[in-house]
């Protein structure tokens, strides 16, 4: 088979998986030095540069065969795909030549299980040590581990990515079990915690010799079992908790011909994948936890963000006081985000926030306004019913038309 056939099959095969961004990946450069490539800060893959470039990875898999057969995969043993397979070398060149015209900024790399987890994470390891060693290539290289391999290989292989991640899947024992008999949750945890351990010992010696700086990271399939959303949220806080995760990534199942019959057959919403990577962002960096945004079973609201229908459903705390709340408290609010609640802390530091303040900090005023008081406003209905004002800020779907060009003419 030809490269560029390999090429259009292995990177199709790999847009399943989600987890492809580099944040937290520590900044090099070749500049003045032997070797090529560069990172830098920034997210890869679906991110921009602040000088408005967008910056990409190589995302393939070095094989789509797997001895796997989990029901939700589209590389599953029994499923009739065309099937590829990269060499060490192959990979590498792409890899390179890519670089050298422009086209990427770094490499995401998984595979379908061959031969045996231990032969196909030697394989993985086997092209970033010769990317690193042999071309000195210095831009970003995320790995996926085989969480049966042996230690040694996934130690391995965090000497040379930057970033390392173990798939769950789906986010409760039984539908591994009954999707993915030939996973083993404990083994998958297990994986998790011997890197999170690498991590810990890197972290209390910064002289011992570097291990996947970026972290590590997994992903959950939403949709492919009967998990609602609060199920799949706490799974995630446990595993932030548990395993130092970086992100956890969800990615919403899709249908694939002659899927079986353990599956669904048409795909979720995709806005409640949406809703789920917001709320994951609330649990990670607004100091929200599962309970309070999702009190019992059931899936997020699809109509309003999660951050909105927490405020709604606990109305007791509004409207607040930005000239006297707690900074975390006003980082909850409807349409201030954590860079403004920081702004309107200092400024009040000088004199009294006023409503115009938030205008000039650009804050969703339309979601705003219910929920604040300030030295110049106070909501004229603030014990407007919560009904009331969730039809007036719910999401609406708007109708794309199909030839805007004539419309405006």
């Amino acid at each position: 088979m030809e490269l560029n056939d390999k090429l259009e099959i292995l990177a199709d095969a790999a847009k399943y998986d989600a987890s492809c961004a580099s944040s937290g990946a520590p900044k090099r450069s070749s500049e003045g030095k032997d070797g090529i490539g560069a990172t830098n800060g920034m997210g890869i893959c679906h991110s921009y540069t602040p000088d408005g470039r967008c910056v990409s990875l190589l995302k393939i898999l070095l094989t789509n065969f797997c001895v796997y057969d989990c029901q939700y995969c589209v590389n599953r043993r029994t499923s009739n795909v065309p099937r590829a397979r990269f060499t060490v070398q192959e990979v590498v060149k792409l890899t390179v030549d890519f670089y050298l015209r422009n086209y990427i900024d770094g490499l995401f790399l998984s595979s379908g299980i061959i031969q045996s987890a231990d032969y196909t994470m030697e394989q993985l390891v086997a092209i970033a040590r010769e990317l690193r060693e042999v071309h000195q290539f210095r831009g970003y290289i995320h790995l996926k581990t085989i969480p049966d391999a042996d230690p040694a290989l996934i130690d391995a292989a965090g000497r040379y990515a930057d970033r390392l991640s173990v798939n769950i899947e789906l986010p409760t024992q039984d539908s591994v079990q009954r999707l993915a008999p030939e996973k083993n949750v404990h083994t998958i945890k297990l994986a998790m915690g011997n890197i999170r351990l690498r991590l810990d010992e890197k972290e209390a010696e910064p002289k011992a010799p570097k291990f996947a700086p970026a972290g590590q990271s997994t992903q959950m399939i939403v949709g492919a079992d009967a998990s609602d959303d609060q199920r799949i949220l706490t799974t995630a806080e446990t595993l932030y908790g548990s395993y130092k995760l970086k992100r956890v990534y969800y990615s919403a199942f899709s249908p694939i011909p002659q899927s079986p019959k353990s599956v669904p057959l048409a795909p979720p919403p995709m806005l409640r994948e949406h809703r789920l990577y917001q709320a994951d962002f609330l649990l990670r960096s607004y100091g929200f936890q599962v309970g309070e945004l999702l009190p019992a079973a059931g899936n997020l609201a699809l109509d309003i963000d999660p951050k909105l229908a927490w405020a709604l459903a606990n109305r007791e705390h509004f409207p607040m006081d930005l000239n006297r709340a707690e900074p975390a408290m006003i980082a909850r609010i409807p349409g201030i985000g954590l860079r403004n609640a920081k702004r309107i802390v200092e400024l009040r530091r000088m004199r009294q926030v006023r409503y115009a303040d938030l205008t000039r900090l650009k804050c969703s005023m339309k979601k705003i306004a219910p929920f604040i008081i300030t030295a110049d406003y106070r909501p004229v209905r603030d014990t407007t019913a919560s009904e009331v004002l969730r039809r007036a800020m719910a999401d609406v779907p708007e109708q794309m038309p199909l030839w805007p060009e004539l419309q405006a003419a």
